[in-house]
């Protein structure tokens, strides 16, 4: 059962809101619009603070523009790249950015940053400005966005946090965290958490140590000692993320993640994973066999796209397994990925 209200029950408010979408034109989703804009018009009645009612008026402004503005490469693998604004370019750091986002472009894929300085200028000098996307924020001192993306097209300025982080997640097919603060702290914990309650899909995420520096080990070593031994994680969760030093092994980590695995969804309790390459009756029997703890009832088992796939066209040409997954132990969802990749 929702936690909101259903639609209004109202003939003729929901009559008048077609007449508007009709006035608008033809356009996607009229009924998902629909339900917002009676949304909308709810907040004349339920929301009496001014200020609240800005936060929902700009979160919504700035989240539709974003997914505007990110449709036209809807196609094209993305990787987020976090870390220090205070990193300067003579850091050995700034310098392994430049040369992973470089590599990463070089492979097909397009980098998204925070268009700050520091690492986030470094990303988008290796992948040049026709491969970057910035996602800038207004801060009292008022962060201007970095000269490479300044002027670009693919650049947004945003005035939440959440809506901005929303919108990394959102696009991102990995995530890369070089040495941070406290914002590249909380972006690579709020990544991880997603990961592991299932409110976001699974992706790479890698933890980049400058040549011999420990600044993500000592942090893994922390996890390893306080989170993992007070059984605060389960012992999978490790799994969600990956720490090295080398741009070369980074990038070869994240594009071999999609070797074979594509991507997935749930379609009620069916878990859905859209691969490459189909998987022999062999290698199914011992995923079943591997995975036996995360499978709810049934079996692995090679199917058809869904209904609801061929309703949202969503890669109906690829093949595909779905099983009952138990939706809790996504560190072990991260193994089955790798398994299938090994394929």
């Amino acid at each position: 059962m929702q936690s909101w209200e259903k639609p209004s029950g109202d003939p003729e408010l929901k009559r008048r809101i077609q007449d508007l979408i009709a006035y608008k034109g033809a356009g996607h989703n009229p009924d998902l619009v629909a339900d917002i804009i009676e949304n909308a018009l709810k907040l004349m009645t339920d929301v009496t603070s001014r200020g609240d009612t800005r936060v929902i008026q700009t979160a919504v402004r700035e989240l539709r523009y974003a997914f505007k503005l990110f449709a036209p490469h809807a196609g094209v693998r993305k990787v987020t790249i976090f870390g220090s604004a205070r990193t300067a370019p003579t850091k050995q750091e700034y310098q392994q950015a430049v040369e992973f986002a470089r590599m990463i472009a070089d492979a097909g894929w397009m980098v998204i940053t925070g268009a700050g300085p520091g690492i986030m200028q470094a990303g988008h000098e290796g992948a040049g400005p026709e491969r970057s996307f910035g996602a800038n924020i207004r801060l009292p001192w008022e962060q201007s966005a970095n000269p490479v993306i300044q002027h670009d097209k693919k650049l947004i300025t945003f005035k939440y946090f959440f809506t901005r982080k929303l919108t990394f997640v959102r696009n991102s097919d990995a995530i890369v965290l070089f040495p941070g603060g406290f914002g590249t702290m909380d972006e690579g914990y709020e990544a991880l958490t997603l990961m592991q309650t299932g409110k976001s899909r699974i992706m790479p995420l890698v933890l980049m140590d400058r040549p011999g520096g420990a600044y993500w080990r000592t942090w893994d070593k922390h996890i390893r000692e306080h989170l993992l031994r007070n059984g605060l994680i389960s012992p999978e969760d490790v799994n969600l993320y990956h720490i090295t030093d080398d741009a070369d092994h980074a990038v070869k980590f994240i594009t071999r993640f999609y070797r074979n695995y594509h991507s997935m969804r749930f379609v009620k309790d069916l878990l859905v994973i859209r691969l490459l390459h189909p998987l022999t009756p062999t290698a199914i029997k011992g995923l079943n066999e591997d995975y036996a703890d995360i499978i709810t009832s049934g079996a692995i088992e090679n199917i058809q796209a869904t209904p609801e796939e061929v309703e949202d066209n969503q890669h109906v040409e690829l093949p595909r397994l779905g099983f009952e997954f138990n939706k809790r132990d996504y560190g072990r969802l991260r193994q089955l990925i790798d398994t299938l990749n090994s394929f």
